[in-house]
């Protein structure tokens, strides 16, 4: 990561010296993470209470994420570094980009809406779970057809009543799975033919048969984490069709082959990691979000990293609604 010039320093000295880029030997190592690594610390005047669903907007050479407990939308060029936040009346758990239109899907704790998150304006699609109060929308991908796919939970992590929904372009929503913890990071194999989604309360990570008509079939365990690994969060594909997993607890992301097997291992400077996403116009930069949730103490914890990933992400597909 050439792009980073300044050189070794302490978390304190690089946040009391307001540098954007730190070299950091991360404190928190694991038998399997590397011990070394460069990270580039996003400079900002805050941290996320609860950073989450990192995506990277083509269209305005951006990164884009939320904080859902913050209530804000976050955009930052990435290699300027300018930063601007956008906040909302309720907690926000994704954006997802439209293929019809210059706004965005959003998924609030009420429903999924659309949102112009240069305006702020909000226009409300439809609540899928009125029976479930408790609940809101947690995390959400696009799959290659336009559909986006989005899990719940029960906000005070009481019961298990997360689910998976389908929205398709027609603004229908369909539930296809249920009885989740906390309904987690979804993300696809390149063919988009397998669907990868969490129950990060179950520490365990689901693969479904993907058919183009948008059923799903052959649930499956893909993945358990271990306890010493923390909870699996967000997630995300690369180009050579393995998984990107964010370690709540766990202070890393992992990189699995398709058939599960842990294949790289990365420690952060903040235990809770919430999920990671490709960037760039050749998607070859990996940012990450992180929260401050029970890690007030931590000085990096909510803040936004950058690691080099070695490999290139998949495009993102925008919503076809």
């Amino acid at each position: 990561m050439e792009r980073s010039p300044v050189g070794v320093g302490t978390i304190k000295d690089a946040l009391d010296k307001g540098q954007q880029n730190i070299i950091f030997l991360p404190s928190v190592t694991f038998q399997e993470s590397e011990t070394a690594l460069q990270v580039r610390v996003i400079e900002r005047a805050q941290r996320d209470m609860l950073g989450e669903g990192p995506l990277w907007d083509e269209a305005r050479q951006a990164l884009l994420w939320v904080d859902i407990v913050g209530r804000q939308v976050h955009a930052v060029d990435i290699d300027s570094g300018r930063h601007t936040a956008l906040p909302v009346p309720e907690p926000i758990g994704w954006v997802l980009p439209r293929a019809a239109a210059d706004d965005f899907v959003a998924g609030f704790r009420s429903g999924f809406a659309f949102l112009d998150i240069d305006s702020g304006a909000i226009r409300p699609i439809g609540n899928p779970e009125p029976e479930r109060p408790q609940n809101r929308l947690n995390d959400a991908k696009v799959d290659a057809a336009g559909r986006i796919w989005a899990g719940s939970k029960d906000d005070q992590d009481e019961q298990a009543s997360g689910a998976l929904y389908r929205l398709d372009a027609d603004l229908r929503w369909k539930r296809l799975d249920d009885g989740y913890g906390v309904a987690n990071g979804p993300t696809f194999c390149p063919e988009n033919k397998t669907l990868y989604h969490t129950d990060s309360a179950a520490r365990t990570i689901y693969a479904m048969d993907l058919a183009p008509d948008g059923s799903l079939s052959g649930k499956r365990v893909w993945l358990r984490f271990e306890d010493a690994w923390g909870y699996p969060d967000g997630m995300t594909t690369d180009a050579e069709g393995c998984i990107w997993i964010a370690h709540w607890g766990g202070g890393r992301i992992s990189r699995f082959s398709p058939g599960g097997k842990l294949l790289r291992s990365i420690a952060l400077p903040a235990t809770n990691i919430t999920s990671c996403t490709f960037a760039g116009p050749a998607l070859d930069r990996m940012f990450v979000t992180s929260s401050r949730i029970d890690a007030a103490e931590e000085p990096l914890a909510g803040c936004l990293f950058e690691i080099d990933p070695g490999v290139q992400g998949l495009p993102q597909p925008r919503f076809a609604g």
